[in-house]
């Protein structure tokens, strides 16, 4: 055990030695073996200053509970399982009973109650949960499989429940799953990827530094400011900066998913109608965007793409790209493989 700590003093009748008087309240680092292992823990105990007896300390049962519950917690964290806080946790989000979480997941009445104060999950009921904790729709898939264990009037208030936990702030999950889902493929870095897997979070404040130096930024011209930056980035740098793929399209590169990387959460777009009635999304700078997730040299990059192309037209940027070399020597609708890059032209 390491130095204890004193907390407080407490006054109190004390059991070692049966008298009336001010008890410490203690804290040290303890350790217990638990499944074979050794953990280290938080423990909270008293300690009584009026015998020298090696017996001195003891925990109220509350106190024992507490540091039991605090050692099974590092042994969780240990081997990577969720904590008796994080399950509680999950549970509350969707507001539901300890009894209500354990029928919806399909397991006894007591199964969450156990994990909460004493129990340690197994590895498949762990990964049960963070599916429920992590996806509100997997939480409504396992309360449809589960739904006989719940009263009609109890199935529809939980199904609400889970719904408004949905909608507070499932958008951005969803959205990032759905282009991840078109990723799937190119999860590996590869010369598709520029050898840079998938990072939504740059994407995110890449647009947004685009929309914030750039004047009335539009849809098709933002992918080819997007592609200008991850090719530059691989041509000095041998790695791009989103992770995006490219593809050859009519009107140059796009990139694979381009419709779910609009529904981004922290992508601001807005949908306009043109003069022909077509749709046309304009994109703005997010409030308080981070760009600090962006390294120096990628906002350098980001600089040069828009002093290049600040005051081109739609019409001009797709011009000027349908002439590079990886535009035309790739089939339509093929993969622009970023080895290509290597001979775009000078943006600066």
């Amino acid at each position: 055990m390491s130095e204890n700590k004193l907390i407080k003093t407490v006054y109190m009748d004390c059991p070692i030695c049966d008298k009336t008087h001010n008890v410490e309240l203690r804290k040290r680092i303890a350790t217990t073996i638990i499944k074979g292992d050794t953990v280290s823990y938080p423990e909270t105990y008293f300690h009584c200053e009026n015998t020298k007896d090696d017996e001195c300390d003891f925990e109220t049962a509350k106190m024992t509970d507490e540091n039991l519950l605090n050692a099974r917690n590092s042994y969780r964290k240990m081997h990577d399982l969720l904590t008796s806080d994080e399950i509680i946790q999950t549970r509350k989000s969707y507001r539901l009973s300890q009894v209500d979480l354990a029928q919806l997941m399909g397991w006894g009445e007591a199964t969450i109650s156990r994990y909460e104060t004493k129990s340690i999950q197994d590895e498949a009921h762990d990964a049960m949960l963070r599916l429920v904790r992590d996806n509100p729709l997997v939480a409504l898939e396992f309360l449809q499989r589960n739904r006989e264990k719940f009263s009609h009037t109890k199935f529809l208030e939980i199904k609400e429940q889970i719904t408004e936990q949905l909608d507070s702030h499932g958008k951005e999950f969803l959205s990032r799953q759905a282009l991840k889902g078109d990723y799937a493929r190119f999860e590996d870095p590869s010369d598709f990827n520029g050898f840079k897997s998938l990072d939504i979070d740059k994407i995110e404040v890449a647009i947004s530094y685009f929309a914030q130096k750039v004047e009335n930024l539009f849809k098709v011209k933002l992918m080819k400011m997007l592609w200008y930056a991850d090719v530059q980035a691989f041509k000095d740098q041998n790695h791009a900066i989103t992770g995006l793929v490219y593809q050859h399209e009519p009107m140059g590169a796009l990139p694979i998913g381009h419709n779910d990387l609009m529904n981004l959460e922290n992508v601001n777009v807005t949908e306009k109608q043109s003069y022909n009635f077509s749709s046309m999304f304009h994109f703005h700078p997010i409030p308080n965007a981070d760009y600090s997730i962006l390294s120096q040299e990628e906002k350098d990059i980001l600089d040069v793409v828009v002093k290049k192309f600040r005051t081109y037209s739609t019409e001009e940027i797709v011009d000027y790209m349908h002439e590079e070399k990886a535009y035309l020597n790739t089939e339509p609708n093929a993969i622009i493989p970023f080895s290509l890059a290597k001979d775009i032209r000078p943006l600066n």
